[in-house]
């Protein structure tokens, strides 16, 4: 059974006995109460019995995929005295086709990096989504302890420019280097830390949902994995205006 039907089961469960408290406490003499027709569990419908095993793993996610960055050390392994721009520099330079190369997709986060440090630009503005723009591309970073080994690591993110994508990268120090856990790009409408995962929400094509993704520390791979990949309803879609008939539109 999966995560999201055991939460699904546990909370219907305190839903439950929270109607139970609430009903003791308002004088019921007591005795149980029926609380409807269960569905009838069904086993699950194995579908093409005889298909062969799969001979390749499924599409990468670029899971478990992890660099280390040279030339970027600190004290101690003391991840806040990272410079965040540092980082993103020895990233662009890595990965040339990426951000420099003739024909590159992200030559403009490479311009924009020369802006990085001027007084009055900084880093975590979040300003700056076209190409050519003087704002610095390197977002605030953030610090939490996501490997769960007592120490601080580093989420940091610097916009894809041209365009409107987000780089979001993880960073932690394994034997004296550093090390990016994990890398996630795409077009970004939020990201968050909820306990020891990293939870990236991107728009949908179709109105009223999201895609969202969770990536979670792997001690053995020693890298985040993508642990769940969910495609979600965040509200009532916005009902488009009914076009006019021909005849009205003809008319006015």
């Amino acid at each position: 059974m999966d995560a999201s039907r055991i939460s699904r089961a546990l909370r219907a469960t305190l839903a439950v006995l929270a109607l139970a408290t609430a009903t003791a406490a308002c004088g019921d003499a007591g005795g149980l109460r029926g609380a409807g027709p269960t569905a009838t569990a069904v086993s699950p419908a194995r579908l093409w019995p005889e298909l062969p095993a799969a001979s390749s793993p499924a599409w990468d996610y670029g899971e478990a995929e992890t660099e280390t960055v040279k030339g970027v050390t600190a004290p101690g392994d003391d991840i806040h005295k990272v410079d965040p721009v540092a980082v993103v520099r020895a990233e662009i330079a890595r990965h040339a086709d990426t951000y420099t190369a003739d024909g590159s997709p992200y030559t403009g986060t490479a311009a924009g990096m020369a802006a990085c440090g001027r007084k009055g630009t900084g880093t975590g503005t979040g300003a700056g989504t076209a190409a050519g723009t003087s704002a610095c591309p390197v977002l605030k970073a953030y610090y939490r302890d996501l490997t769960g080994d007592g120490r601080d690591d580093m989420a940091l993110g610097f916009r894809l420019l041209p365009g409107n994508g987000t780089a979001v990268r993880v960073y932690t120090f394994q034997r004296h280097r550093l090390v990016q856990i994990m890398a996630n790009d795409d077009a970004v409408t939020a990201v968050e830390l909820a306990g020891r995962a990293v939870i990236i929400r991107s728009p949908s094509q179709i109105p009223g949902y999201e895609y969202r993704t969770q990536w979670t520390w792997d001690a053995d791979q020693k890298a985040m994995l993508l642990t769940r990949d969910e495609f979600l309803r965040t509200g009532k879609p916005k009902r488009l205006p009914t076009p006019l008939p021909a005849s009205s539109a003809s008319a006015r």
